[in-house]
């Protein structure tokens, strides 16, 4: 299966993005310090299948440079936009992890034109959704719900392999890690506004609590929450099979 790149001038940012397959266009969102190599390896193929895969690397991640902005839902769902526009694209189904599904909520709210249907891989409306061994430094340490130091290891290495900076990696971690505290989430009036249908899947040991997937399930209407058992953070991108039947089952519905 063929997969063509490039970049997308927008202003300073020379955003990278990569299409394999045809069909309905879903446009892949990947997590915070992660790019398309680490978080869509095994399930592109699969998922191109069935549709035109069209996968993003966000400002400061993997191929796409870093600029003098704020890392934000907002600013980054206003470069997806502008990617469809230059692709050609009304409208798509948008497929996103974590800082990636943060990014997916807010084309829903702010976009929501633009957008066929969302899914959401672990998602945090509100900074309270996030669970106490994230919030509290004598938890985290031992923690099964952090990332692994080999996790950290090859974020490390595919960013000094991929990065126009490749030097700047802890300046870049610590700065991300800055622009996340500061994000406040969505009202409980713009999650009732979502208009897009929505699945929510997250891991049963993932950053996000169950109890805020729950409140996630009740404010956005006629939205689907799937848990995966014995799962974290960074593995629901991982579990292959199991979003392949869950998405296959969800956008083929809205196709």
């Amino acid at each position: 299966m063929t997969t063509t790149s490039g970049y997308l001038e927008l202003g300073d940012l020379r955003l990278y993005h990569e299409e394999t397959g045809d069909g309905s266009p879903l446009v892949l969102v990947h997590g915070g310090v992660l790019d398309i190599e680490q978080s869509w390896r095994e399930l592109v193929p699969v998922l191109a299948e069935r549709h035109r895969v069209v996968a993003l690397e966000l400002q400061g991640h993997g191929r796409t440079n870093d600029i003098d902005r704020p890392i934000t839902p907002a600013a980054m769902a206003g470069d997806v936009v502008a990617l469809l526009d230059h692709l050609g694209i009304d409208r798509a189904h948008v497929l996103g992890h974590s800082l990636g599904g943060a990014v997916a909520l807010e084309l829903a709210v702010s976009h929501p034109d633009r957008v066929r249907s969302v899914v959401a891989l672990s998602v945090t409306v509100r900074p309270d959704g996030m669970h106490e061994d994230l919030t509290d430094p004598a938890r985290m340490a031992t923690s099964t719900r952090m990332p692994t130091q080999e996790d950290f290891v090859g974020m490390r290495e595919s960013y000094q392999r991929l990065s126009p900076h490749p030097e700047h990696f802890d300046e870049f971690l610590q700065s991300l890690s800055a622009n996340q505290a500061d994000l406040r989430g969505w009202s409980d009036e713009q999650l009732a506004g979502i208009t897009a249908p929505l699945l929510h899947v997250m891991g049963d040991r993932d950053f996000t609590t169950v109890e805020h997937a729950g409140l996630m399930l009740r404010l956005i209407p006629g939205s689907r929450l799937a848990v995966l058992p014995d799962t974290t953070h960074m593995q629901v991108f991982r579990r292959t099979t199991l979003l392949d039947l869950l998405v296959r089952d969800f956008l083929d519905q809205r196709d």
